[in-house]
């Protein structure tokens, strides 16, 4: 089957280089020898698929004993209040779940994705040799989706695959996606990279995912996406489907992403990036022609942190990012991404259209200030915001929430359950912009306003860019 689908497409190859004449007699010949015969990606599959392993998940969770239909008024006519009541409250339960991860490194150091073990009270790594070892969290980036666990091999040198360079990899390119989808075992299914730098499929702000048509189901997040020298490419993580199943459109994040986030995680527990110091928009095919390029792409410099590495590596407002490090930017999460991949300390080159010219720039790579100091706080008295948590907002912290890094003043970080505040309608993320008329710009001012006892409350918060206020009259 699998000749079947690859002859075709060499002799398409032969056609268009050697012409008609060359292409007819080929498609005539037997063929020559019997590895001709068993062209097959079996050899690649052996080498890669020890490295990839199945991930088992366990948590405990609370769930209801009785049936919703309890809570039915008509129901309770016939059988009243007081079955319901007599019901035992709700029961700890033990959720399973399964997914896949990929050995990195021979001492056990493996990747998988953070949606896989989120929550997971217990995790059981399962070999392709069918060996089972209890894992432990190194760390995670729930912005990226992932996740690094490490096995004790006692000192076994394990299979592992070798990150490759994400940025070689071409629309075309064959792949192979392995993983354990459905819980049916290590599956393997080939296809081709289907686009590059997909940004707009609202996974994560910071990814530039792989597309590709290889099959990719349940249970494969967090398996191998491999290029045909047996190498990791990416690390598969969503599908596109109307069904649950595999429709031709997964995702992969890219083994640049992973390799940077792995560095990190090992370094320091926790993935460590760049900060870029200002925001901007996606160039439309009407600000192009205004500003003299010759098509939409790019993106658009809007506001700048004072101080920061792009007012101080010389970006201006109006300015048009066109490529960084050589590679070209089409939209903000592009960027975005282009600058996590890289490494704190030293520079990177910038191509930067300014007014009607190119201009080169270098964008120093540091990490993003504490500054101010977050100081969370869990508010407590008698104000609609009792039970929040909140918190300076710094760029290090605008980093971590994947905020725009020229967000300033007072964030919500957490709302308690049950709280006041979640009565209200807070949420986390919120910025607290207001308390009956005053600018909150500091966790200090904040308490000082709060600490008021007024007849009435008027509280005023931007969530999602848009500045929402509530009234609350005692």
């Amino acid at each position: 089957m699998l000749m079947t689908r690859m002859m075709p497409l060499c002799l398409l190859f032969t056609a268009l280089v050697a012409g008609p004449a060359v292409a007819q007699n080929q498609l005539k010949e037997v063929p020559g020898s019997g590895a001709e015969v068993q062209l097959s990606f079996a050899p690649l599959v052996k080498r890669a698929s020890p490295a990839v392993v199945n991930i088992y998940t366990a948590k405990t969770v609370r769930v209801r004993r009785f049936a919703p239909l309890f809570d039915d008024p008509f129901f309770q006519q016939f059988f009243g209040r007081s079955m319901r009541r007599a019901l035992p409250g709700p029961q700890k339960k033990v959720q399973n779940s399964l997914g896949s991860g990929v050995l990195v490194a021979a001492d056990g150091l493996i990747v998988t994705n953070h949606h896989v073990i989120e929550g997971a009270e217990e995790i059981k790594v399962v070999l392709s040799d069918r060996r089972e070892f209890e894992a432990r969290i190194i760390g995670t980036d729930e912005r990226t989706d992932l996740a690094v666990l490490k096995v004790d091999t006692k000192g076994e040198a394990l299979a592992h695959l070798q990150l490759s360079d994400s940025d070689r990899l071409e629309v075309g390119d064959l792949v192979l996606a392995i993983g354990n989808p459905f819980g049916v075992g290590q599956t393997v299914t080939s296809g081709i990279v289907s686009a590059l730098a997909r940004t707009g499929v609202g996974i994560s702000d910071l990814n530039s995912f792989i597309q590709t048509d290889a099959a990719i189901n349940p249970g494969n997040s967090g398996g191998a996406l491999v290029s045909m020298n047996g190498h990791l490419v990416g690390i598969n993580t969503a599908i596109f489907s109307r069904s649950g199943g595999s429709l031709g459109i997964g995702f992969a994040i890219p083994s640049n992403m992973v390799r940077t986030v792995v560095k990190g995680i090992q370094a320091g527990g926790r993935a460590v990036r760049p900060w870029f110091g200002a925001s901007g928009q996606r160039v439309t095919a009407l600000i192009a022609e205004n500003i003299g390029l010759s098509r939409p792409y790019g993106v658009m410099i809007t506001s700048l942190y004072q101080g920061g590495p792009a007012e101080r590596g010389g970006l201006q407002q109006g300015d048009v990012v066109l490529e960084i490090a050589g590679h070209e930017i089409q939209d903000p999460q592009e960027l975005r991404f282009r600058i996590a991949i890289l490494s704190p300390g030293g520079k990177v080159n910038l191509n930067v259209w300014r007014g009607d010219r190119a201009v080169s720039l270098n964008l120093p790579l540091e990490l993003a200030p504490e500054v101010p100091p977050r100081k969370s706080t869990v508010l407590k008295g008698r104000h609609p915001i009792v039970g929040a948590t909140i918190a300076n907002l710094s760029p290090a912290l605008a980093e971590e929430m994947g905020m725009d890094m020229t967000s300033r003043g007072v964030i919500i970080l957490d709302v308690g359950a049950n709280s006041s505040a979640a009565q209200f309608g807070f949420k986390a993320g919120d910025i607290l912009k207001e308390v009956n008329a005053v600018p909150i710009t500091s966790v200090k001012g904040a308490l000082k306003q709060l600490m008021q006892m007024p007849k009435s409350w008027r509280i005023t918060v931007n969530r999602d860019g848009r500045d929402l206020s509530l009234v609350i009259r005692l």
